[in-house]
């Protein structure tokens, strides 16, 4: 996994995350979901990665 693509999912990751828990915590429904999408977005690019280095070995 690159350094850069690696960094870029742990970040999509945290936000969605943060985001997810600020618009639980304030019934936000829509902001919620949206950090679970980021969330899961950065999942994908991680597991994207991963599979990816798995190959290259």
């Amino acid at each position: 996994m690159t350094a850069d693509e690696k960094a870029k999912a742990k970040t999509e990751q945290a936000k969605g995350k943060a985001k997810e828990a600020l618009g639980s915590a304030l019934g936000n429904d829509r902001m919620a979901t949206e950090g679970q999408a980021e969330k899961s977005t950065g999942d994908v690019r991680e597991a994207k990665e991963k599979a990816k280095d798995a190959f290259k070995h």
